[in-house]
């Protein structure tokens, strides 16, 4: 757990990353061992995949993850890293619709302050159609009010799936400034908008939203140069990290299984190497 000194100094530090003149870019991690490759990587910030997180713990992504489970691997990733992290915490791992407890959503910041990470995405997606905004708001009121309370500068990043659920085919682009407008009036730090990698549409979000845009890229997006000079300020890549870990576990299953040889293993790490990112030495070759 970090002292209140160490959390307003990282906080502090996360803030500064946006708009300092190059995008933040963020490859998004699952446990301890990703963050640590991730910062050796030459890493500004660490930010977690909720998505691979589930999925690492034996769960479907979308709010089914405990949250005990999810506070427990944020903290070894806090642990793991001296660079600020922020969490995807879903939509609080509290519920959604008439279920949804604000109370538990107050408990999971309070954990994520208590992890030492400093920044956090909180999405609107949890109800179909999206949670209305007014209710949106609320909650993001109670976390900026739980995260001054414990004298840390949380970085809220707002997540809008405006584009990304595919609802407003007519209209995103107007829902999306009207709910950026409001979160951010409740206490958001940045607005989020996966689902869109429309550089136009992000140029116009930019100039429309006065606050950094965070945009998520993968494969066939365009590059962070030019995601960059259309305004956005954050760019991260999700859960595709971690698509890309698995598809190399069953890259490396299917050809040991198969044909039973094993050049898929060809480039891995060391066991020295592997040892080495949490300051120890190899004392074995499994």
């Amino acid at each position: 757990m970090m002292t209140p000194p160490q959390s307003m100094s990282l906080a502090a530090a996360f803030r500064s990353l946006h708009g300092a003149g190059a995008p933040l870019v963020l490859v998004n991690v699952w446990d301890a061992a990703s963050a640590r490759l991730v910062e050796e990587a030459g890493a500004t910030a660490i930010a977690t995949s909720s998505s691979a997180i589930s999925w690492s713990m034996g769960f479907p992504d979308g709010n089914r993850l405990p949250a005990g489970l999810a506070m427990s691997v944020l903290a070894r990733i806090v642990a793991a890293t001296s660079l600020p992290v922020t969490a995807d915490i879903e939509t609080g791992y509290a519920g959604s619709g008439n279920g949804f407890d604000h109370r538990k959503l107050r408990d999971t910041v309070l954990a994520v302050l208590q992890a030492g990470a400093v920044g956090i995405n909180l999405e609107d997606s949890g109800d179909r159609p999206l949670t209305d905004t007014s209710e949106q708001c609320r909650r993001l009121e109670l976390v900026r009010e739980a995260a001054d309370a414990a004298g840390v500068d949380l970085f809220i990043n707002a997540r809008t799936d405006t584009y990304l659920s595919g609802i407003y085919p007519e209209r995103a682009f107007e829902e999306t400034v009207g709910r950026a407008e409001a979160y951010l009036a409740a206490g958001a730090s940045g607005i989020f908008v996966p689902g869109l990698t429309d550089l136009h549409v992000l140029h116009e979000l930019s100039r429309r939203i006065d606050a950094p845009l965070n945009a998520l890229a993968g494969v066939g997006a365009p590059s962070v140069g030019e995601l960059h000079d259309a305004g956005v300020q954050r760019i991260s890549i999700g859960g595709n990290t971690a698509k890309a870990a698995y598809a190399t576990v069953s890259r490396v299953a299917e050809e040991v299984l198969g044909d039973g040889n094993w050049s898929e293993l060809a480039g891995a790490r060391s066991h020295t190497a592997m040892d080495a990112l949490f300051g120890g030495q190899a004392t074995g070759t499994t």
